[in-house]
């Protein structure tokens, strides 16, 4: 074990190490030095107050401007308050019984103070935070320490202020600084100018100036780039020896057929990245791919000519999607474009025909004992379904594709768990409507060639979105619910979405098939917003389907067929409600995000998304890409009570601005942290990167990558790289690692 793997208790005793790993996740030498300031302040320029968002553990850097101590009425005790100030805001410090302190926090003073901001009375607040005086005339040894220089501003915890971690930190570099190896090869190091890693740790942590924060920041950038780069390499290069059947279509068959039928033309995007993915179903090694592309751009057309295509090459291909909803809303899209076609060896079916079958987890025994039976004997050329695809019993006579759709909603073990229900590893195609910044979809899906779909099918009509202030301009949300009549009147059809459900009891009926569909069915959302007003307790609760569907009812919408819909019905009830409104039999579906993506009503024209502040960006155009789908106008109102300027504000005006859902993206990434959305695309795996910014440094990957992959050609096995190869078995932790192998 080298120096830097290890344990802290060693460097800071039992007690701070304990706090260090339960609060922060640092449990060893190599944790800590690689545990960069979030930012930096100077001696004499205070921290912005008015940016402070609630709940979030801060360390601000502010003057003193007034103590009061009270004494509480009727009862013994004492409330010490005390306002800091940046010149602009102020922020109240509340310390109870502890009178004490107004000896040393005295007006003028200026300190570096750390807690949790709450809110009491409308006015910002730490309680009880920790504090480092800084002025000079306390004889403060941080003063002395930090004179002159940037001082560091650590990702800290309530048990661990920022200062206290700066010590640890210290500690570390002073004992451990000689310790640090050297990942990247020195040829590289000269190539691009980077200095080496231990004096940019030395200079990330104690930097002198701005400059050095700078040189230190770029040579950390580039670790963080390259090495993961080396690992998606390395797993390219691994998926590039696997050996696969080649699939190709034949003249004349089923993929023929189907095209011959088709009542419109493929789009130009459409029919390239078609091309693409013939010629890596064509190769002898798997294909890896990611199909992405906005709302409604044809990308199940797609997945669905390449099933066609295994299917002709005597295959077999399934489609895994999140939600009942979605495998159903699959299956009855894809039979209804393949007509006679699904419906091989069956009366009436096609010769050149195969069957289509369905499999999730609530369907009756017969039926899914039909489904098994189908895919087990090779009759089902295409499988449709949920997680229950997934389960032992389920066999297939020979798969050759697999297709995820939304990959995001599911786990690595899951995906692994299908494909490996071929006899060779089956190609593999990922979909997702939510698009990626490029240089997301390289530090990511790495190992996935991308292939983009941009374009809209001909005959699509455009979607104006609007944002109703409900609390400033109630009467701009009674006209809401008139245009909502206005549209039925015109024979259409409208959604009402709600970010929660409302019986929050699961009902009575089957238990265990009611809770499995729901397990099935994420559509309930929490806070995705990440705005600073979410985590208010002035906050009232988000409006739920099943009350606003009741008051819509016996309201401005009475008198007009209104429905519900979310994950907690049972399946034949979503399924029945689906097919109604599908059959124009429904005018208004209130639903939760169970109709986010997949589902396709061309008659339905308008959608109301209330609270829609507590959705995020991306969530939010996903949406409202349910409407606007045939050749009437869509109509998207977003309905919030969050005020004018604020951020929530904000990100809804960037979705009614723009129906780029790459640029849409790219504002998402911009205002949540690109660390959870990492670690969300990865399955759950922590994301490793801390000073690269996958939107700011797009040459650095780029760059990166090209060198990645040559080492990788050149050295397989690292064999030459030791330093690099250390790097990367830290970066691939065992569940990361699982993630990589897995793919």
């Amino acid at each position: 074990m080298g120096a830097l793997d290890e344990p802290l208790t060693k460097l800071v005793g039992d007690r701070t190490a304990k706090v260090l790993a339960d609060s922060l996740k640092l449990r060893t030498v190599g944790d800590l030095l690689h545990h960069y300031p979030r930012r930096y302040v100077e001696r004499g320029q205070l921290t912005s107050l008015d940016e402070l968002e609630v709940d979030e553990h801060v360390t601000v850097l502010a003057r003193i401007e007034k103590v009061t101590l009270i004494p509480f009425r009727g009862r013994k005790g004492d409330r010490l308050e005390v306002v800091v100030t940046d010149g602009r805001s102020r922020l109240s410090l509340v310390f109870f019984n502890q009178g004490w302190r107004q000896k040393e926090l005295k007006a003028g003073a200026q300190g570096l103070f750390a807690g949790k901001v709450g809110v009491f009375n409308r006015t910002r607040q730490l309680v009880s935070p920790d504090y480092q005086l800084l002025d000079e005339d306390t004889g403060s040894d941080a003063a002395r320490q930090f004179a002159g220089r940037l001082i560091p501003v650590y990702g800290a915890s309530a048990q661990m202020p920022s200062w206290k971690l700066s010590i640890c930190i210290e500690t570390a570099l002073t004992k451990h600084l000689g310790d640090v190896g050297e990942p990247l090869p020195a040829e590289l190091r000269e190539r691009h100018d980077l200095i080496p890693l231990p004096e940019a740790l030395e200079l990330i942590h104690r930097p002198r100036g701005h400059a050095d924060r700078e040189r230190a920041q770029s040579r950390l950038r580039w670790d963080e780039a390259f090495v993961l780069q080396v690992a998606l390499a390395q797993r390219r290069a691994a998926d590039s020896a696997l050996p696969a059947k080649p699939r190709r279509a034949r003249e004349g068959g089923l993929l023929d057929a189907f095209d011959a039928r088709l009542p419109f033309t493929l789009t130009e995007g459409q029919r390239s990245v078609c091309a693409e993915i013939a010629a890596d179903l064509a190769t002898d090694h798997p294909m890896h791919r990611l199909l992405q592309g906005e709302v409604g751009s044809g990308k199940t057309l797609v997945a669905l000519r390449a099933m066609l295509a295994v299917v002709d090459a005597g295959g077999q291909a399934v489609l895994l999607a999140p939600t009942e909803v979605l495998a159903q809303q699959h299956h009855r899209s894809i039979v209804e474009m393949m007509g006679d076609l699904a419906e091989g060896g069956m009366l009436g079916g096609s010769d050149l025909g195969t069957r289509v079958v369905l499999l999730t987890g609530s369907m009756g025994v017969p039926a899914r004992r039909q489904a098994l039976l189908d895919m087990a004997c090779g009759d089902a050329g295409i499988a449709i379904g949920t997680h229950a695809l997934i389960e032992d019993k389920v066999q297939f006579q020979d798969l050759g594709l697999v297709v995820v759709d939304e990959q995001h909603r599911f786990g690595v073990e899951q995906r692994d768990a299908l494909r490996a229900k071929g006899e060779q590893p089956p190609h593999l195609l990922v979909m997702t409507a939510t698009p990626i910044p490029r240089t997301v979809a390289m530090t990511v899906f790495g190992d996935l060639e991308t292939s983009v779909l941009d374009q809209l099918p001909a005959g699509r009509s455009p979607i104006s979105t609007h944002v109703v202030p409900a609390l400033e301009k109630p009467n701009f949300l009674t006209r809401a619910w008139e245009r909502v009549r206005e549209e039925v009147a015109k024979g259409h059809q409208a959604y009402v979405v709600c970010p929660r459900i409302g019986d929050e009891e699961p009902a009575a009926g089957p238990g265990k098939k009611r809770r499995k569909a729901a397990v099935e069915d994420f559509e309930e959302v929490g806070d995705e917003s990440g705005d600073e007003g979410a985590a208010s307790d002035e906050r009232r609760p988000p409006l739920s389907v099943v009350e606003t569907a009741e008051k819509l009812a016996k309201g401005p919408l009475s008198g007009l067929r209104v429905e519900i819909l979310h994950g907690r019905l049972a399946p034949e009830a979503k399924d029945e409600v689906m097919r109604r409104f599908t059959a124009g039999e429904v005018d208004v579906l209130v639903a939760t995000t169970v109709i986010e993506v997949g589902v396709n009503v061309p008659n339905s024209t308008a959608m109301v998304i209330m609270d829609a502040d507590r959705f995020g960006v991306s969530q939010l155009h996903q949406l409202r890409g349910r409407v606007g789908r045939g050749s009437a106008a869509g109509l998207c109102l977003l309905v919030s009570d969050m005020p004018g300027g604020s951020a929530a504000r904000a990100r809804l005006d960037a979705v009614a601005g723009t129906l780029d859902g790459f640029e849409l993206s790219r504002i998402d990434l911009e205002q949540r942290r690109e660390g959870d959305v990492l670690g969300q695309a990865q399955s759950g795996v922590k994301s490793s990167l801390k000073v690269l910014s996958v939107l700011e440094d797009e040459e650095v990957i780029l760059t990166a990558r090209t060198e990645a992959t040559r080492l990788v050609a050149e050295d397989p096995d690292l064999a030459a790289h030791p330093e690099l190869r250390t790097a990367l078995e830290s970066l691939l932790d065992e569940d990361r690692a699982a993630y990589m192998e897995k793919g």
